[in-house]
């Protein structure tokens, strides 16, 4: 029998070993290049998650060319030897790639931009001044506006994208909030303790945040649900969740660089 000696036998998870001991060990193009194509559908997965809700002039096959860059580094710089799953890796690549590239664009409108500054600062007043979450009614009535503005507003902004975990914790932070949900490839011990000890203080922000808010960001984030079938959950509509995605993210942003937990 030596059908298994020349790889016909081989299942396809040792083919995708066998692809990635003949890359590392030889940096073979032809193997790189499958293992490219054994990842593709990662990227088609994440510019799907990326893509709702985003401008209709926001192509899906642009998302997904900007994706392309984010798993080709991912499988350039991923080490098989670390015991990490590469798909979890590659995830926050792609993500990242994506979300680089269309900050770059700078697509969103400044008017938005602005809003969610605004209603950012208004919630950290609010929650600092209260030691809580405030709710909608709450928040609306500081800002000096109708719950329906406020929510109209928030769904706007979490459509548009620009209140995710995948933001920066900080603007001198190098580390984004998805990073900490996933697997990360830390770079020797004191990276691997900073990367824990964010991800314990990220724990900590989820769970002061108020129940149905909390279960929001679980089901999105590690469960891997969509907005739609979180809404089903709910028992809500999916713009309430996106409503409620935003001042989630924000308030943990402002927890996360709270000087209590620096």
């Amino acid at each position: 029998m030596t059908a298994a000696t020349n790889g016909r036998d081989q299942s396809p998870a040792d083919e995708v070993s066998s692809l990635w001991d003949r890359f590392k060990a030889t940096g073979e193009d032809r193997a790189r290049e499958a293992l490219i194509i054994q990842y593709s559908p990662l990227v088609k997965f994440v510019a799907g998650r990326v893509g709702v809700g985003l401008p209709r002039n926001v192509d899906q096959a642009d998302l997904v060319s900007y994706g392309i860059f984010g798993l080709i580094d991912a499988i350039d710089k991923f080490e098989p030897d670390r015991g990490f799953k590469f798909e979890t890796y590659a995830i926050n690549r792609i993500k990242g790639a994506i979300l680089d590239e269309l900050r770059a664009l700078d697509w969103v409108p400044r008017s938005v931009r602005a809003r969610a500054r605004e209603i950012e600062r208004s919630l950290a007043e609010l929650e600092h001044r209260l030691q809580r979450t405030p709710s909608d009614d709450e928040l609306a009535r500081h800002m000096g506006n109708s719950v329906d503005e406020l929510r109209d507003a928030l769904a706007e902004i979490s459509n548009l994208g620009i209140v995710a975990l995948d933001e920066v914790l900080a603007p001198d932070s190098s580390n984004s909030l998805g990073d900490m949900v996933a697997d990360s490839m830390g770079a020797g011990p004191e990276a691997a303790f900073q990367k824990e000890e964010t991800r314990r203080i990220l724990a900590d922000a989820i769970n002061r945040l108020p129940d149905r808010e909390r279960l929001v960001l679980t089901l999105y984030y590690y469960e891997g649900l969509t907005l739609a079938e979180i809404g089903d959950v709910l028992g809500v509509t999916e713009s309430r969740v996106c409503q409620i995605h935003a001042k989630s993210v924000m308030s943990l942003r402002n927890r996360m660089t709270e000087p209590s937990y620096r």
